[in-house]
């Protein structure tokens, strides 16, 4: 019988020291509910247990529990306090279309104001606010350098920032949209003096890339908190880049077709003079008008300024619809840990994940690729191919192929894999950047225009649906460290955005070296053919460079639906 009592008391103790391992390793909140469940639970469990056994389970602790009278003098055991759970919202997996579609429309501004930027900000700072092509180049390269700066301490104060009524990054869209609008009106205005205009635009466009950061990156990280299955993320992300490819179709022709008359040959009063009419013995080809009316200057300005207050509004209406329609939920992820990871060691640990630095590297040349061609396709049309009457028309159709191929992406993502989706989507840009160069003519251009739509659809929505399949792979090799996304979505944007730069600043510097002419309704043949290496080989180059790193991106389907099942479990357990 002592045998049996020994017996029975080494098993209790050794399931009590189980049950304390466990709860330390664990950690669970107890409310007065989860106390009453447990409670059943285990007389329910009890109940199952044969009478001897109980029996001997009893007089072995009664055995433990007299030779441990030291012990308990020296430990008393806690009273059993009721904490009061936190109001968390119920993590809800299906998202209603409204909310998609709010939360789309959000995302549109951004995209109006960067299409506008991004198509017409070099040749407005060189032929009407008439800047000479290095200082454009420092404007440019300066900009999105300190908007790539911005980035990342816009997500320390966003991780900093506490939980309000309205949310965590919900504040930071909200609260910075009316500066935004002023300083996006104030970058299209060109100062009424002469000496001071590049300190006046890299002033205003420093700032204005400072207040897009405050909207974009927390705007960015919102898909993280709409809901915890990836497929609903994955249709909120292509609901996101419908609208903002569809932003990018209204921000190109609002601009395009309220500007397009500040960049025809109207203006020019003897541009079909040949070279030797204006007295140059050399023979060159490059004709140039007398100068520019100063009643077309103030027409060109004019609009430009109308168009900023057009695209000013747009931002307004949009950032009112997402404030009314989307609600942002607290993280669901992660275990409820006291304390927050530090900034840095966070930084840390995400340059550490190695899928994320593969992603990254991969669309960031991918990236600069689409900016070369943005940023340099309608100085290409109007000086190198002459197709100056018919570039807003052009733009129009690349971007209403990229938002009728958003759907097809979807589909082909879910059918195919998002990797096979990337290279398939990419690829199909390059033969076409390639032909458009070769045979310079209208029909060529339309044809180039549909086809490079595709790609552009694919560019812009394959790194936004696989970096949450990032964040997810970092939470399972993280489970206790929290609240970085805003440091995934700043640093990425950070790194492209960099490189976006450098490219734009030396893309515009070449056509200094090339022999740019500010004001000039012709310009000599290197700077055409500077246009059609900006167009065409230097994208093809960045763009075979992103795929081959992008052949070394690990997170498969089949990795990405395990990870979706042990996030499911470790949401569950934080519960």
């Amino acid at each position: 019988m002592e045998v049996e009592t020994c017996v029975a008391a080494a098993t209790g103790a050794a399931a009590a020291a189980e049950g304390e391992e466990k709860g330390r390793r664990v950690r669970v909140r107890l409310t007065p509910t989860t106390i009453t469940t447990t409670t059943a639970r285990a007389t329910a469990a009890a109940a199952t247990v044969p009478d001897g056994t109980l029996t001997a389970m009893a007089k072995g602790e009664r055995a433990a529990a007299e030779g441990s009278q030291t012990s308990r003098l020296v430990m008393k055991h806690p009273k059993t306090t009721y904490v009061k759970a936190p109001h968390l919202t119920r993590v809800d997996q299906k998202l209603s279309v409204g909310s998609k579609l709010c939360f789309a429309i959000g995302g549109a501004p951004n995209q109006v104001a960067g299409s506008a930027t991004a198509f017409f900000l070099q040749i407005f700072l060189l032929d009407v606010a008439q800047i000479n092509p290095f200082q454009a180049s420092m404007v440019l390269f300066i900009g999105k350098a300190w908007g790539a700066f911005t980035d990342p301490v816009v997500g320390f104060f966003i991780t900093k920032s506490r939980w309000t009524r309205i949310g965590r990054l919900m504040p930071w869209m909200v609260g910075c949209t009316p500066f935004v609008v002023v300083a996006y009106f104030y970058l299209w205005f060109v100062p009424p003096f002469a000496h001071g205009k590049f300190m006046w635009y890299i002033g205003f466009y420093c700032l204005y890339q400072t207040l897009i950061t405050c909207f974009h990156v927390p705007y960015s990280a919102l898909t993280m908190f709409l809901s915890t299955d990836q497929k609903e993320r994955d249709s909120a992300t292509a609901y996101r880049m419908t609208a903002e490819v569809l932003g990018t179709l209204i921000g190109a022709a609002i601009q395009g077709q309220i500007v397009a008359g500040a960049h025809t040959l109207k203006h020019c009063l003897h541009h079909n003079l040949s070279a030797s009419h204006l007295g140059n013995g050399s023979g060159a080809e490059v004709i140039r008008s007398l100068a520019l009316s100063q009643d077309f200057l103030s027409h060109a300005k004019e609009v430009y300024m109308i168009a900023a207050g057009v695209i000013g509004g747009i931002f307004l209406i949009c950032t009112v619809v997402m404030f009314l329609g989307v609600k942002e939920k607290d993280d669901p992820y992660a275990p409820k840990t006291e304390k927050p990871t530090p900034f840095h060691e966070g930084l840390v640990l995400v340059m550490r994940h190695g899928p994320y630095l593969t992603l990254t590297a991969a669309f960031l040349f991918i990236s600069v690729a689409i900016q070369l061609v943005q940023s340099n396709f309608v100085l290409f049309c109007t000086y190198a191919v002459d197709l100056r009457e018919h570039f807003q028309n052009i733009v129009l159709t690349i971007l209403i192929s990229a938002v009728v191929s958003i759907p097809f992406w979807q589909w082909f993502l879910e059918r195919f894999g998002k990797k096979t989706a990337a290279f398939c989507g990419i690829t199909w840009m390059m033969p076409f950047t390639v032909m458009l160069v070769s045979i310079p003519n209208l029909v060529v251009a339309y044809v180039v225009a549909v086809s490079s739509g595709l790609s552009v659809a694919a560019s812009l929505l394959l790194p936004w649906s696989m970096l949450p399949d990032v964040v997810d792979d970092f939470r399972l090799a993280n489970p206790f460290s929290k609240g970085h996304e805003p440091i995934f979505y700043s640093f990425y944007v950070f790194f492209t955005k960099f490189a976006a730069g450098i490219s734009l600043g030396v893309s515009t510097l070449c056509l200094e070296f090339a022999g740019y002419d500010t004001g000039a309704c012709r310009q000599p043949p290197p700077v055409a053919y500077t246009l059609k290496l900006l167009i065409g080989a230097a994208p093809v180059a960045f763009i075979v460079t992103g795929l081959m790193i992008l052949l070394f991106y690990p997170i498969s389907e089949d990795v990405r639906l395990r990870n979706k099942l042990a996030l499911e479990d470790l949401r569950l357990q934080s519960v």
